[in-house]
Parts: structure tokens; C-alpha cells; sequence
């Protein structure tokens, strides 16, 4: 029952659920996909630099020196790059902006859980389709009258990647619908979907420094596409925030665009370690899909995920375990510094060991 007379004019949804930050003294923290490498040292250096005395300023609305640096990077127009706080921030304008229509927005039955949330934020329909058995998409479902489409590749939470020929039949069958690639895990071992832009007008990336480039905390995320999606996505921010991008946001993410060398350094590094923890947890008998992510969505047929996600936590392991159907037998796995997935492997080793009465 209502306590308060206004709540009746009070805009009521179910919130999204992040990832769990807690504040132990000594735990592994694989529960939300951070990068366990810090940024890159000119980062650190540009923050070292940084004059507090131009934090009395607003920054540049435009963004316009990150804008340049991602178009450098990625071979696109400044014209073509649109920069937020965080890819939530841009996700969330792009749904704002392009998902305007009557007929439902389409995007998968297990994927990133921000969606359906936007969608009810903002009274945009939606229909989510069921993956494979497998956690692959149907093309097909993809191929009927919509709203428009997302979806994440890889996908989350079950690092499933998709080529980019799926991709690209989806945006032809879908010429007047605007269709929007979450890349936040791409850097990972997955083809960009940036190399289609040219050819489709349709057609948004949206990209993240949270993971490959091991910033989540300073909040930086961008999209690419044609320059009047661009144009836009722009028009609905300056509708709603001018000044979405600190200074020292701004400072950092050039310097880490710039890095190129480190950033590939530590993708690679935290491939390696994903590979050989497959390897590892295969030979304990767990099972999952062929990840291309920064993570890794595993099951065990003879030890229940959340009796498991209980016992790693009691050992200050922190994992994520979602209670929703289909994947409430599994765990999402962040790959951790090796010495951090070695902890992990220790212990199913022990409760492996111990389950078969060895």
C-alpha cells in the first residue's frame, strides 16, 4: 500500500543489479570482469600531471581530443565517434534515442540484464529471443519486424561470440532499424564489427575502457557509427547533459588510446590465462561455452553453482552467480592475474577431489 500521497506521479521500475563491490580486507575478486592489470603507466603519468587548477572549468562539451584519438585508433571519422561515461551512459542514450518506435526492440534471452531495464525506463517494447542450447543465436529471430536490435559479442554472461557474417545478415534484413553491437568484451579475441560500419548506415558499436583497457573506474565508453547516427546520438545529449565528460576522464582515455603497445600487452596476457584456465577446469569436469571474453561461464554436472559460488565465497573468492532460468546452474568467472586463478583452481581441485571421495 502506498505510504506517500506524490508516489502515485513516481516513475516505478526494477532496477539493474551490479556486480558486487565488497570491501574485504584479503579476496580474490572475480565477480565483475575488471582487468586485474592496472592502466597504462602514461595514464598514470597524465594523472600525475594533471593541473587541478583547470578542474574550475567545464570540460569540453565536444570531447573532442578523446573523440580524435578513437577515430585515429580505429580508422574512423571524429564525425563517426560519439564518447559517454561508460558504455552504460552511451547504452543507455542509444536507447533513448534510436529505440522510438511501436514495434518491440529485439535482443537475447540471456545477455547483458541492462536491457530489459532500459527498455522499461524509457516504455520501449521489447521481445527477448531464445538462444540455442548452445548460447548461440538464431539469425532468424532477428529477421522480423522490430524496433531495432542489440545484442552483445561476445555475448555476456556467456562469452559467446558470434561471426561477423551473422551480423552483417542481420543488418541487411533490417534496413530501417537501427542495430546496436555491444563490444564491451571484443578486445578479448573477437572480430570488430567497426570494419562494417562503412557499408551499413544502420549500424552502432559501442565500445568500453572498462575491460581491455583496465579503466573502470574512470567510466569512459564510446560508439561508432555512420555520421548521422553520430549526429543524433549528440543531439539527445545535449538534450540531456552537455558536460557528460570529466577533465580527467577525458586526459586519461587519450593516453590510454595512445598506448597501444600495453594495451595489447595485457589483452594478451589475460587470453593466455583464460586458455590455460579452460584447460584446467576442463580436466575437472567442468563444462562451457568456448569463451572469447574476459571471463568464463562454467557448470559442473556434480556440484550445484550455487552450492559452489557458497564455498568459493567462504574462501573470500568472489564469483557471479545469477538466479535466473536457464543459467541458474552456472557461474561467471573472471580471469584474474595467474596467481589468482591458480587460488581458484586450488580450491575445485579440493572440492573436485572431495566429491569424487578421493
Amino acid at each position: 500500500m502506498s505510504t506517500y500521497a506524490w508516489e502515485k506521479n513516481v516513475r516505478k521500475v526494477t532496477p539493474y543489479t551490479p556486480g558486487e563491490q565488497p570491501k574485504l580486507l584479503s579476496m580474490i575478486k572475480l565477480n565483475t570482469n575488471e582487468n586485474p592489470y592496472p592502466p597504462s603507466p602514461k595514464v598514470a603519468k597524465v594523472l600525475r600531471e594533471f593541473s587541478a587548477d583547470t578542474l574550475r572549468l567545464y570540460p569540453d562539451p565536444s570531447v573532442s581530443d578523446l573523440t580524435q584519438a578513437l577515430a585515429g585508433y580505429y580508422g574512423v571519422d571524429s564525425n563517426e565517434v560519439f564518447v559517454g561515461v561508460g558504455s552504460d551512459d552511451v547504452l543507455a542514450m542509444a536507447f533513448l534515442t534510436f529505440f522510438n518506435g511501436k514495434d518491440p526492440i529485439l535482443f537475447p534471452d540471456i545477455t547483458y540484464s541492462f536491457y530489459d531495464v532500459w527498455a522499461d525506463l524509457y516504455g520501449i517494447p521489447y521481445e527477448t529471443q531464445a538462444l540455442r542450447e548452445d548460447f548461440s543465436i538464431r539469425r532468424e529471430d532477428y529477421f522480423k519486424k522490430n524496433g531495432g536490435i542489440i545484442f552483445p559479442n561476445p555475448n555476456a554472461p556467456t562469452g559467446v561470440a558470434e561471426d561477423l557474417s551473422l551480423i552483417e545478415e542481420i543488418l541487411k534484413k533490417n534496413p530501417e532499424s537501427v542495430v546496436i553491437i555491444d563490444e564491451a568484451y571484443v578486445d578479448f579475441g573477437t572480430p570488430s564489427a567497426v570494419s562494417l560500419i562503412p557499408r551499413y548506415d544502420n549500424l552502432l558499436v559501442v565500445q568500453t575502457m572498462s575491460k581491455s583497457r583496465a579503466m573502470a573506474g574512470m567510466r569512459i565508453g564510446y560508439a561508432m557509427g555512420q555520421p548521422a547516427l553520430i549526429e543524433a546520438l549528440n543531439n539527445v545529449k545535449y538534450a540531456f547533459n552537455s558536460y557528460t565528460m570529466s577533465r580527467t576522464a577525458i586526459a586519461a582515455g587519450v593516453a590510454a588510446v595512445e598506448d597501444a603497445s600495453y594495451f595489447e600487452e595485457i589483452c594478451h596476457k589475460i587470453v593466455s590465462t583464460r586458455e590455460h584456465v579452460k584447460k584446467e577446469l576442463s580436466a575437472l569436469g567442468f563444462r562451457f561455452p568456448d569463451s572469447r571474453s574476459n571471463f568464463l561461464f562454467v557448470t559442473h554436472p556434480d556440484i550445484a553453482a550455487k552450492d559452489l559460488f557458497a564455498m568459493l565465497r567462504q574462501e573470500n573468492i568472489i564469483v557471479r552467480y545469477f538466479d535466473k532460468p536457464r543459467i541458474d546452474d552456472y557461474l561467471r568467472i573472471t580471469i584474474g592475474a595467474d596467481e589468482e586463478m591458480e587460488a581458484l583452481l586450488s580450491f575445485l581441485r579440493k572440492v573436485c577431489m572431495k566429491k569424487e571421495g578421493i
